[in-house]
């Protein structure tokens, strides 16, 4: 991968900590990028925030979210170790011995997350997943005066660590939150490739807050935009790794964005669907389909607003997702925002109109 912008607009993206409702850190990165490519940025009451391009209908509404799954500290011990509870969705076995950082008010600390030793487990527990309520965060406090003396307060948020790094095969982009990074940086190309063209429409382009908790910044973001079609933009689940089930198809990385046909939030409008599948066949724009049972995006609250919005969920896939690492590829993130590209400009008054209804 040559271009140093895109590296060092990852790398900032990335490796800038933003939690469930402790995004302020990473909205103020999106900011100043956004401010990069347009001048007319609004944000709503919670924090998320777009860019706007043009200035007529329809209205388009192009969105990853901001925040990635962390902790919150629930607790300070007398020996000085920090509870936590999850802000978003967490599976134990991906979390002990991990590296994190407490964001306290005066500064941020190292820490690990620690259990009972497995040493002294019995086969009993040996066999289960560790419960989050056993785990706890080592600061290297000796007690809860420490702790206090150090800065951290119940209610601190707590971020996983994990540098960005570029991979031998430099399309294989590593980082810790690609959930959803990976939707802000489609979000921020979208606005920088069509910042000097005539849109036929007027665009928002961003990220949403405390996705990872409820879509909550997706349904105060879509009720203030009133959009008249919008975009999901977030990370889908690699299939390409040993163990992994293939029955109901095959996500792999650097074979395209994935176009989400199902999931629990969100059946996306058929007629949108089809055109955006249209416009990828045309530019031989490579993409993949998924269909799942569970999980859900944004597009399951923009789709739901005023009097309904047409959407769709473009993804990349993602290895590791919800852990303190994950991984992407360059080219997917490329032909996401390339797709997203063709497709606004092609979202006229006239079109637009057509598309909605059934």
């Amino acid at each position: 991968m040559n271009n140093n912008h895109d590296v060092e607009l990852m790398r900032e993206l990335t490796e800038t900590q933003g939690p469930p409702g402790f995004e302020d850190r990473v909205y103020h990165v999106m900011k100043k990028h956004i401010s990069e490519h347009t001048q007319s940025i609004d944000h709503d009451n919670l924090g998320s925030i777009v860019g706007k391009l043009g200035n007529g209908d329809p209205k388009i509404l192009v969105a990853g979210h901001l925040d990635e799954v962390g902790f919150l500290v629930s607790a300070i011990t007398d020996e000085g170790f920090l509870r936590i509870k999850p802000l978003g969705g967490w599976w134990g076995h991906v979390m002990l011995s991990q590296r994190v950082t407490v964001m306290t008010q005066r500064g941020d600390l190292t820490g690990v997350i620690g259990s009972k030793a497995p040493h002294v487990l019995t086969l009993e527990e040996r066999k289960k997943v560790m419960k989050i309520s056993d785990m706890f965060v080592d600061i290297g406090a000796t007690s809860r005066e420490e702790a206090e003396k150090f800065g951290v307060a119940v209610g601190d948020p707590v971020a996983t660590i994990c540098p960005f790094e570029v991979l031998p095969n430099q399309n294989m982009l590593l980082a810790r939150n690609w959930d959803n990074r990976a939707g802000c940086y489609i979000a921020l190309k979208v606005l920088e490739r069509l910042r000097h063209e005539h849109l036929p429409n007027t665009l928002y382009s961003g990220a949403t807050v405390q996705e990872e908790v409820g879509l909550r910044g997706a349904e105060t973001l879509a009720h203030m935009i009133n959009p008249d079609i919008a975009f999901a933009c977030d990370v889908g689940v690699a299939e390409d790794t040993p163990g992994m089930k293939r029955e109901n198809g095959y996500l792999k990385l650097g074979k395209g964005p994935i176009l989400g046909f199902m999931d629990r939030s969100m059946v996306p409008h058929r007629k949108l669907r089809q055109m955006v599948v249209n416009t990828a066949k045309e530019f031989s724009i490579p993409y993949q389909i998924d269909i799942m049972d569970g999980g859900g995006t944004d597009a399951g609250k923009f789709h739901l607003a005023h009097r309904g919005v047409p959407t769709m969920v473009v993804s990349v896939p993602a290895r590791y997702i919800h852990s303190h690492v994950s991984i992407v590829h360059k080219e997917d993130l490329d032909h996401a925002v390339e797709l997203l590209v063709k497709v606004i400009q092609r979202l006229d008054n006239k079109t637009v109109e057509e598309l909605k209804g059934l």
